[in-house]
């Protein structure tokens, strides 16, 4: 009878130890397939075909819920050039939000929100330059200008938003210039 005993309990460890196995292998493939899911979602969606610039949004929590969001970076790295955003930047943000669809209540303007609350990680306005390039390589200059005016404009009315004092004196600060120049280069004719 002991050798029955540890020979079932050997048993029912194996077989607990197995399960374990089998359900982590389980969750790591359902995992792979939910990233490989929401990749193909965002490529389709954005136009974006180069999967570790699809992977590198996505770790910066954009999906296809969030795309819209990714036109207003910019404006949101505009309003954090001088490690602050003030409450006049904030109101520029969200009113041009508001004005892309951007509306409270959606996890667009959630990201949003947390962008302009605490600043966004590393890498975020990079891969939005990335993408800004890829997508004027196949526009026409012409609509490539009209979206560059746009963006710009967006973003330096963010920039305009807090400047001076009472409308008197610099209106954008010297890194706010040197942001919305970098915002430029992504409009660059490839």
């Amino acid at each position: 009878m002991p050798d029955d005993f540890l020979g079932d309990r050997k048993k029912a460890l194996e077989e607990s130890f197995f399960a374990r196995e089998n359900a982590r292998l389980v969750e790591k493939l359902r995992a792979e397939q939910r990233q490989k899911s929401a990749r193909e979602t965002l490529a389709a969606l954005s136009g974006i075909a180069d999967p570790a610039l699809l992977d590198l949004l996505l770790a910066q929590g954009i999906d296809a819920e969030t795309w819209l969001a990714v036109s207003l970076v910019p404006l949101v790295e505009v309003a954090w050039a001088d490690g602050q955003v003030e409450a006049a930047e904030r109101r520029a943000v969200l009113a041009a939000a508001a004005a892309n669809g951007v509306l409270p209540g959606t996890p667009s303007h959630a990201l949003l929100e947390g962008w302009l609350a605490t600043r966004a990680a590393e890498g975020l306005l990079q891969a939005w330059g990335e993408y800004t390039v890829a997508l004027c390589a196949r526009l026409p200059a012409a609509e490539r200008e009209s979206l560059k005016r746009q963006v710009v404009g967006r973003a330096r009315a963010v920039a305009e938003a807090a400047g001076g004092i009472l409308g008197l004196g610099r209106k954008v600060s010297a890194r706010e210039e040197e942001v919305l120049r970098e915002l430029e280069k992504a409009f660059a004719a490839p």
